[in-house]
């Protein structure tokens, strides 16, 4: 099902639409501000569980991650110290998933791996989805395979095409990005770029 979301004055039936399946256990593809994403509520186990089949992601080798509405919901779910709030408050909203060790609000499916990956994504839509559900939003990029034409990835039309009987909704939110986000492991103390991506990091 493809519902198409603007990046201001949305109609509040169709957010409530995307909530409600947010809270029941469905999984949704929206777009970020690097490539589209596929998702779920984050405390939900089961459509947790869904998205790892569907990506074949194994929790105990692949970290997971998750978007928050802002800088104070993270320290809910992981653990951060001054030096790391301060970088991420330079560079949040942006193309950054931060790894960091993870609390024991997150569901049992990340205490295999004790670590978290925090996305705060600079893009209307999904920050307005995260800002009314008002908890996590466990979030992935979408399969992929090498040899696959890129617009599978940028097109909601196509995306939905490929992967609409998968997922309960698609949002289109136009044609997305093809550059995933910079990763950053703060689980050491000194922040380490693991992956460099759409963000160049500001380390002030």
């Amino acid at each position: 099902m493809l519902l198409k979301l603007y990046d201001k004055n949305n109609n509040p039936d169709d957010l409530q639409r995307v909530i409600d399946t947010l809270n029941d256990g469905g999984i949704l593809i929206y777009p970020t501000d690097t490539m589209y994403a596929i998702g779920c509520h984050g405390l939900k186990e089961r459509a947790i569980e869904r998205i790892c089949q569907l990506k074949h992601l194994d929790p105990k080798k692949n970290n997971l991650s998750i978007i928050c509405y802002n800088l104070s919901s993270i320290s809910e779910y992981a653990k951060v110290d001054n030096y790391t709030f301060k970088l991420m408050k330079r560079n949040l909203p942006g193309p950054f998933t931060f790894i960091l060790n993870g609390t024991t609000r997150l569901p049992k499916i990340f205490r295999n791996r004790k670590e978290v990956g925090i996305r705060m994504p600079d893009h209307p839509i999904i920050q307005e989805i995260a800002r009314l559900l008002d908890a996590p939003i466990l979030t992935t990029t979408l399969p992929h395979e090498e040899q696959e034409d890129m617009e599978y990835c940028t097109d909601p039309e196509l995306i939905d095409e490929k992967f609409g009987d998968r997922v309960d909704l698609v949002i289109d939110g136009g044609i997305g990005g093809i550059e995933g986000s910079t990763v950053v492991d703060c689980t050491k103390g000194e922040p380490e770029i693991v992956r460099q991506g759409a963000g160049w990091l500001d380390e002030g």
